[in-house]
């Protein structure tokens, strides 16, 4: 099983890059997280947004495993499927969609729950995207919640029921002005339920490891990324779920023994959306203007990101954590035309340096830059890696040894076939 993940904090362009090597697989998973991922898929010049959908759907005979890591939403799934079967009428996602019995469900009163705790002065902003995930995830640990598995048993209904009377009673309590009504959410959501018994809900953990062992390619996809994980990353600003390798094996019930290669997507720079550690951030015109080159505004949200410097330090530590085999670089096109460009390659503190960080930044941590000379070319116009310029090759000849791993995919440019090929691997 081989595994993509993401490096940063986000919106890397993992989708693309699984996009466009799925059709090396038979299977592509994915294993924590739920509609609070967005990963864009370019087809015939339109781009769509899958949510909770593995990005290997639009590849014929790919079959695509939701897993036991994530959470699944059953209303946000059938608009999400329903919006897929627009975007392209040849898909038939109930014949190649496989979901876990138990990946957990996210519940109408999770989001309204989401909405509270973000908007109240008793809890920390943290900036989610109010899907409830993180309500869902809480109720998994609390063992409280419900399982896709659960939504075939005769009495379903009256316990899903009793969670949304529950919640919904809770949050009048605490004086929230509770929209759209408990009647409009509990007949959406039970329409959502129905339409996800359609599909194949089975021990997932089963599937994959007999795949496996019939010599079937696996590719487990990771939504957001290493600097969210919830043990790893810039807590408390982090995601719910564990978006590391590790991860991949839990939410997946693969064992470590059958991991191949680690794919680590990461740009060339760095962004984030919502709030926490972003040391190398731009807060000035020119960072205002890489997120309008970049177009970078969240997938999902699209809330404007917050861009600044790659930083190097993090990087290493999201290399180190999950074991990255190769490194998958975009990105480096939008930096194109500036006359220089720079990484952190350390932090500067009061008593000395931290050269080295882990998901704990302090306050008070200068980042120290090396500058790059920029490169002035067209990328759309490049076939091959021999055509790179030198401060392209330098830029990345220094990625490769500081992290130690080899840069084997460099992105140049938003199409689904704008990425070289470096290495022969």
């Amino acid at each position: 099983m081989d595994i993509v993940l993401g490096l940063q904090w986000g919106d890397e362009g993992k989708g693309k890059f699984i996009d466009l090597i799925s059709e090396n697989y038979d299977i592509t998973a994915r294993f924590n997280g739920g509609s609070n991922a967005g990963h864009s898929i370019e087809r015939n010049g339109r781009i769509i947004t899958l949510k909770m959908i593995p990005s290997g759907i639009f590849m014929n005979g790919v079959q695509n495993v939701i897993g036991t890591g994530t959470v699944i939403d059953p209303v946000s799934f059938k608009k999400e499927i329903l919006n897929l079967q627009v975007f392209d009428k040849t898909i038939q996602p109930e014949n190649n969609i496989i979901i876990s019995r138990k990946a957990h469900l996210v519940m109408p009163t999770h989001k309204l729950l989401d909405i509270f705790m973000e908007e109240s002065s008793d809890y920390t902003k943290i900036g989610t995207t109010r899907n409830g995930i993180a309500q869902a995830y809480s109720n998994k640990i609390l063992r409280q919640n419900l399982r896709v598995g659960d939504i075939f048993s005769s009495d379903f209904q009256s316990r899903a029921q009793h969670i949304l009377d529950r919640d919904y009673r809770m949050l009048e309590e605490v004086g929230m002005i509770v929209l759209p009504a408990l009647e409009e959410i509990s007949k959406e959501f039970f329409d959502g339920v129905e339409f996800l018994k359609k599909f194949n809900c089975t021990e997932t953990e089963i599937y994959l490891n007999e795949a496996l062992s019939e010599g079937k390619k696996v590719l487990a996809e990771g939504s957001q990324a290493a600097m969210l994980d919830i043990d790893h990353g810039t807590y408390p600003y982090v995601t719910s779920s564990s978006t590391t390798a590790s991860g991949a094996s839990s939410g997946l019930g693969v064992s470590p023994k059958k991991i191949g290669e680690i794919y680590g997507i990461a740009k060339a720079y760095c962004t984030r959306v919502g709030n926490g550690a972003l040391p190398t951030e731009l807060l000035d015109e020119f960072g205002d203007d890489l997120r309008m080159k970049g177009n970078e505004f969240g997938s999902n949200t699209g809330r404007p990101r917050r861009t600044g410097w790659l930083d190097l330090p993090a990087l290493k530590y999201a290399v180190m954590i999950n074991g990255v085999t190769q490194l998958v670089l975009t990105k480096a096109d939008v930096l194109s035309g500036l006359k220089s460009v720079a990484v952190c390659t350390h932090y500067e503190m009061e008593n000395g340096v931290l050269v080295s960080v882990s998901g704990i930044l302090p306050d008070n941590a200068k980042p120290i830059f090396k500058w790059f000379t920029g490169w002035q070319t067209d990328f759309s116009r490049m076939k091959s890696s021999s055509e790179l310029p030198k401060e392209v090759i330098e830029f990345l000849s220094f990625l490769e040894t500081e992290l130690e791993i080899p840069v084997a995919y460099l992105s140049i440019g938003p199409g689904r076939n704008e990425m070289l090929k470096l290495t022969d691997k």
